[in-house]
């Protein structure tokens, strides 16, 4: 898997998010994204998941240009091929952990309960894929999170602020969980954080402004 993002600008109107971002990624990178808030690091993930529009630049995964996509075939993509984990979990409260985890493998139509049943063991949740929601903590919902990230094996892992609703301690323990499964699987880290200590751990920090990444 390669990403490649090349002069990529966003405007809202006549206001500009950022413009002139240009980066790669390659197969098992981990790479921090910081910058201050409001910038637009997390609209800027939204782009390369191609979940939102851009004015100027292009993103490409594998060669593929995703603004050339449309809506249908953008989805299909994230799919199979990106896994993404929301800072505010974004799991559904009536399905309990393990059902959660196994949205993308039902939704590709591969259905594989050991799978998802596994990837609650990598992740520190042995056991517990039969708890809703509600009787989950914070960290749990988060690591419920990245195991369905993660479960359809995508080539690209995005994460926005993952560790952001955490305490340090648990914060920690999701990082490591996260790091672990990507780079065990070869895939891909994309990370945006305001944590120093999680930025630290990645293998390269870039630093967004309005004016561009560097």
């Amino acid at each position: 898997m390669s990403l490649v993002v090349d002069a990529l600008c966003k405007r809202y109107g006549e206001q500009r998010v950022f413009e002139n971002v240009s980066l790669e990624l390659r197969p098992g990178e981990f790479v921090a994204i910081v910058g201050e808030s409001g910038v637009g690091k997390s609209t800027l993930l939204n782009c390369i998941a191609g979940l939102d529009d851009w004015d100027s630049g292009t993103v490409r995964l594998d060669g593929i240009d995703i603004g050339a996509l449309d809506d249908d075939a953008r989805a299909l993509l994230r799919r199979r091929r990106i896994g993404f984990v929301f800072q505010a979990f974004h799991v559904l409260p009536h399905l309990d952990a393990a059902q959660n985890v196994a949205l993308p493998l039902m939704l590709l139509g591969t259905p594989d309960d050991a799978r998802v049943q596994a990837m609650l063991a990598a992740v520190g949740l042995h056991g517990q894929g039969a708890k809703l929601p509600h009787q989950l903590s914070g960290g749990e919902l988060q690591r419920v999170a990245i195991a369905r990230a993660l479960v359809h094996r995508p080539a690209l892992l995005l994460a926005d602020e993952p560790t952001g609703n955490l305490d340090p301690t648990t914060g920690a323990r999701v990082l490591d969980a996260l790091i672990a499964q990507t780079r065990e699987r070869g895939a891909a880290l994309l990370l945006v954080t305001h944590s120093d200590a999680a930025a630290a751990r990645a293998d390269r920090v870039l630093r967004l402004t309005s004016r561009g990444i560097g």
